[in-house]
């Protein structure tokens, strides 16, 4: 059985239904996928989880390196055991956080980058990176980054690779991309040595990047969709923070992208309507830390028949004698159970039920917009669901 297989496609633009098969279970795409990056969804547990829905959740190679560590992971049985989850993970490299510990910054040249003593230090073979919890100091090469994923044993991993903002020369963008590329294969051929360090396979995807140049975007996608991946992503700083360019971007690469391969851009979450954008421009996965982080500061996401700007501050004293519930369409455990007025109290108090109650919420409403999106495309009729987000 092939691990990605199309369901149907809507007629009427790139939007497409699809599963991809794991041996923890299948994955019905379009799908939102919640971020557990150290081994927990925060105020969550597994059960809750299970509740409200989701397939698949995420977790990050960098954060569960340095705490607690792929080994004592590893010891544990892998990630799934270690965290009570039985269905499928996935893991990105951890390339974006090392890269986040020392985001470039231009000399007054506007050509020169600036070395800000920063955590990170890139080099062809790999990065030399400090730990932002106690500083000890910690290398990554691609084999490496392989070899941590594989015993933390997500079901899907990412190779390793440079993301470069977008405020960079283009000559750094292309040196990045070009290095990227070459861990690309660095990552593959550590990957094809063990695919399946717990007796079930592991599943590789490539990452196109090139910031936001079209060139080497397009040059990127035509390189990482030549290699035996196992699905596609698209990373960098804007994908996801900056939806315009998120979809020039999807623009440009989407003619090079295999088909029969599963599309997943990475950060794609912070609004509801971006899930619609993203599915539009043939994208199968997506997953965003907003969802919950917006949740533990009250803000919660609604229809847009309730709010155009599609969420609320239930912190608001607005909300303070509200019956309703956060939205009347949704049928999360906190809309079934408790009122805006609750809500409210509870994060004027403080309490920490308040950020789980919002941040089942906010989850719910995103995997129950993808199981909507999922019944708009197998009739058709997925512009239609857009049109109501616009």
């Amino acid at each position: 059985m092939a691990f990605f297989e199309i369901v149907h496609e809507d007629k009427n633009c790139r939007a497409k239904t699809g599963i991809m098969h794991t041996d923890h279970g299948d994955i019905e795409t379009p799908v939102f996928m919640p971020v557990g990056t150290q081994a927990s969804v925060k105020t969550l547990d597994s059960s809750d989880l299970e509740k409200i829905g989701a397939s698949i959740i995420l977790g990050n190679n960098y954060h569960l390196h340095l705490r607690p560590g792929e080994d004592l992971i590893a010891e544990m049985g892998g990630l799934h055991k270690f965290m009570h989850w039985d269905k499928p993970i996935l893991t990105d490299s951890g390339g974006f956080q090392v890269f986040s510990l020392g985001l470039q910054k231009l000399n007054k040249d506007k050509e020169t980058i600036k070395d800000q003593g920063k955590l990170v230090a890139i080099d062809e073979e790999g990065v030399t990176f400090k730990s932002h919890i106690d500083g000890s100091t910690h290398r990554f090469t691609p084999e490496s980054a392989i070899e941590c994923e594989h015993k933390i044993g997500a079901d899907i991993i990412m190779a390793f690779d440079e993301c470069t903002p977008d405020n960079v020369p283009d000559k750094y963008v292309r040196e990045a991309m070009e290095r990227t590329h070459r861990w690309a294969e660095r990552s593959l051929a550590a990957h094809q040595k063990n695919t399946d360090y717990y007796g079930y396979r592991q599943f590789l995807f490539g990452i196109i990047q090139g910031a936001s140049k079209q060139q080497l975007r397009q040059e990127s996608a035509k390189f990482i969709s030549s290699l035996p991946f196992d699905g596609i992503a698209i990373g960098g700083e804007s994908i996801g923070y900056n939806m315009k360019a998120t979809a020039q971007i999807l623009d440009w690469v989407y003619p090079f992208l295999p088909a029969n391969k599963p599309h997943y851009t990475m950060g794609v979450g912070l609004d509801p309507a971006d899930l619609l954008v993203a599915v539009e421009h043939g994208i199968d996965m997506f997953d965003c830390v907003a969802p919950t982080r917006l949740a533990r500061h009250g803000m919660l996401f609604v229809n847009p028949e309730t709010e155009k700007k599609h969420r609320i501050n239930i912190k608001n004293s607005v909300f303070a004698k509200d019956p309703g519930p956060i939205d009347k369409n949704c049928q999360c455990p906190t809309c079934k159970n408790y009122s805006r007025a609750y809500l409210h109290h509870l994060f004027s108090a403080e309490e920490i039920s308040a950020m789980r109650l919002a941040s089942l919420h906010n989850l719910y409403f995103l995997i129950d917009l993808c199981s909507q999106i999922r019944e708009a495309i197998k009739q058709d009729k997925f512009l239609e669901l857009k049109k109501k987000w616009n």
